[in-house]
């Protein structure tokens, strides 16, 4: 099935022109230094960046990238999510102003369809968004000779090479952001779900945590369902031994009958544990509905949040979890909501619906293809470009650049408090 789409309009364009005036004053806009980067500028960096790349490679890269861009979308997809990508693309090319671009829309059966499509439409300098599977992303390697580029949503990173660029939230950059923040010799404990999320979460602990300054100290899973939660958060936070010692202190003072020894007693009375912790922080590798109940439980036997500070993932970037109590004060990686307040509140406006977070995905990288077309760059350009680590974009979900063809951002620290989520850094 294709399905063609013309996404003519009308508003803010986010680009550079190419003697680096400003189009307009936006957000979104290529910056080196905190200025603008021209062409004439990427060359020069690129001359003298001390590279290991291979320039030799794109000498017959003199193409042009297309001005005409094919969003590819699988019949398997979540159909919220392609709604939502078709969405943001329209109301991005509304935004940005977007007169020159034109956008086809490919619905494929499989991936034997998408590979016999690509086949026949490998022009080179031609530009694919997507696709949003791992699977219908595994082969796109192949078409890489033929000078087309893919911007998959794919969150597996090892398929990111050559002509394929991934775009997505990956936690390893948002678990780098929280390790280097927390204050030098500080004790983790970690706290997750048995599912390829939080086992993910755990292995990019394991390796991030070897290089930082803090150590892990104890951790503890449960079922997807939370059948066994209660189980593990009693174990995460020793809770039955340090309630066995708080009433064995109890037991003591009653033998003694002098008044502080009462007054103590009188004191102790009020705690069901001691709070002898052996960790400063909890990483609750966790999102949705299930940190909603994951985070009350904590508290409830007794890993208090007043005396362990709580962490979290870029998952936790949801106005959803801002009121919890019981996270109140704690922290994650991100970027104010501020930063794409404007864009949800239109989107909401216009398509009457919640924008998910992933969402944001296809806006940041409009932008950034609106600077490189609207620049007339060829192939050997942006491959230049894509490598240059001087080259940063600022976004919706902040400044990001490429490495290794990943999406890589500069991420903030995050605190909520009352119903918001504050930069503290």
């Amino acid at each position: 099935m294709f399905l063609f789409i013309f996404l003519f309009s009308c508003a803010p364009a986010n680009y550079i022109s190419k003697q680096g005036e400003s189009k307009e004053t936006v957000i979104e806009k290529p910056i080196i230094n905190n200025e603008k980067i021209t062409k004439k500028e990427n060359n020069q960096l690129a001359q003298k960046k001390n590279t290991t790349s291979d320039y030799n490679k794109y000498k017959n890269l003199k193409d042009t990238l297309s001005d005409n861009i094919t969003v590819l979308m699988s019949k398997k997809d979540d159909p919220k999510i392609v709604d939502q990508f078709l969405n943001i693309i329209e109301l991005a090319t509304y935004k940005k102003k977007i007169k020159n671009i034109s956008f086809n829309v490919y619905v494929y059966d499989n991936s034997s369809s998408l590979n016999k499509y690509l086949e026949n439409n490998n022009k080179p300098g031609k530009i694919y968004f997507g696709p949003i599977s791992a699977d219908d992303s595994l082969e796109l390697n192949k078409y890489c000779d033929n000078g087309i580029l893919f911007f998959s949503f794919s969150s597996n990173k090892s398929l990111a090479d050559n002509c394929v660029f991934l775009l997505n939230f990956f936690p390893h950059n948002e678990i780098e952001t929280i390790f280097e923040y927390l204050p030098e010799n500080s004790k983790v404990a970690i706290v997750y779900p048995e599912n390829s999320y939080g086992y993910k979460i755990n292995e990019i602990v394991d390796s991030v945590s070897e290089k930082s300054n803090s150590i892990i100290i104890n951790r503890a899973s449960y079922k997807e369902n939370l059948e066994d939660v209660r189980s593990a958060i009693k174990e995460l936070g020793k809770y039955e031994l340090r309630k066995f010692e708080l009433n064995r202190q109890k037991k003591l003072l009653a033998l003694n009958k002098d008044e502080n020894s009462k007054q103590r007693l009188k004191k102790l009375e009020r705690f069901t544990t001691t709070n002898d912790y052996d960790f400063t922080h909890v990483l609750i590798a966790d999102y949705g509905v299930r940190l909603l109940q994951v985070a009350p439980l904590l508290a409830y036997y007794d890993i208090d949040p007043n005396i362990v500070d709580f962490i979290g993932t870029g998952a936790w970037d949801d106005t959803m979890f801002f009121n919890e109590p019981t996270l109140q004060n704690a922290i994650f990686p991100g970027v104010e909501y501020k930063k794409r307040q404007k864009l949800i509140e239109d989107y909401v406006a216009i398509y009457d619906e919640g924008l998910m977070r992933v969402s944001t995905l296809p806006y940041d990288l409009m932008g950034l293809l609106t600077y490189l077309i609207n620049n007339n760059y060829n192939l050997k350009e942006f491959y230049e470009l894509m490598e240059n680590e001087n080259f940063i974009f600022d976004g919706v979900d902040g400044n990001f650049y490429f490495e290794n063809n990943l999406i890589e951002r500069e991420l903030k620290i995050l605190q909520i408090n009352s119903g918001k989520a504050v930069q503290i850094n």
